[in-house]
């Protein structure tokens, strides 16, 4: 009997705005050439899981990332049609751009090759719960200095629901290391938020 392999997929998101985007990109071979799929590759042996989603994210976006994460394993035997294959799910934060990369809303994601698009859809609400929990994936996010509305808007890309504003300002103040950086200036002086160079 033939034992199934193992892919790594990586769901790889930035925030453009008050939107969180994923990555996809073109396959150049079959199954699916020429359908869009998250960036993938097969574990080499003896390969950690991290290691083969930075060797994914480069080899078929061009990307890199600081942060990187496990998120779910998808068993589906026929989710492949060249044979039975997991797929180990990481996500990632995008440290840059690449012209490999088609940006793709993450509550959209649209046709995927694989299962890719069940993929994103399964693992928003996990990347949601990193969101304010997990500092590093909400550092590498968010960036060094957001503002309220940036967190309401990214909170309901994420979650699909439109926070409490009260209730977000204290999840806020309780993530470890965020602090409030006073008020910025324009028209109604938007709360700010950042993080400590040293934290």
């Amino acid at each position: 009997m033939r034992t199934s392999l193992v892919s790594v997929d990586v769901l790889a998101v930035r925030r453009s705005g008050g939107d969180v985007q994923f990555a996809s990109y073109r396959r150049r071979t079959e199954p699916f050439e020429g359908r869009y799929a998250l960036p993938g590759v097969l574990l080499l042996e003896g390969e950690r899981l991290e290691a083969a989603g930075r060797r994914a994210l480069a080899t078929k976006t061009g990307l890199s990332t600081s942060t990187i994460g496990q998120l779910v394993l998808f068993d589906e035997p026929s989710r492949d049609p060249r044979g039975a294959t997991l797929s180990a799910t990481l996500w990632a934060v995008a440290d840059d751009d690449s012209p490999l990369v088609e940006w793709r809303r993450i509550g959209d994601p649209g046709q995927l090759a694989f299962d890719h698009a069940e993929i994103v859809s399964f693992c928003q609400p996990m990347v949601a719960g990193l969101l304010w929990n997990d500092v590093p994936f909400t550092r590498a996010l968010m960036g060094e200095r957001f503002t309220v509305g940036d967190a309401l808007s990214v909170t309901a890309a994420l979650t699909g629901d439109l926070p409490d504003r009260g209730n977000l300002n204290k999840k806020l103040a309780a993530v470890p290391g965020l602090r409030h950086a006073g008020f910025g200036p324009g028209r109604g002086r938007p709360s700010q938020w950042e993080w400590p160079p040293e934290v």
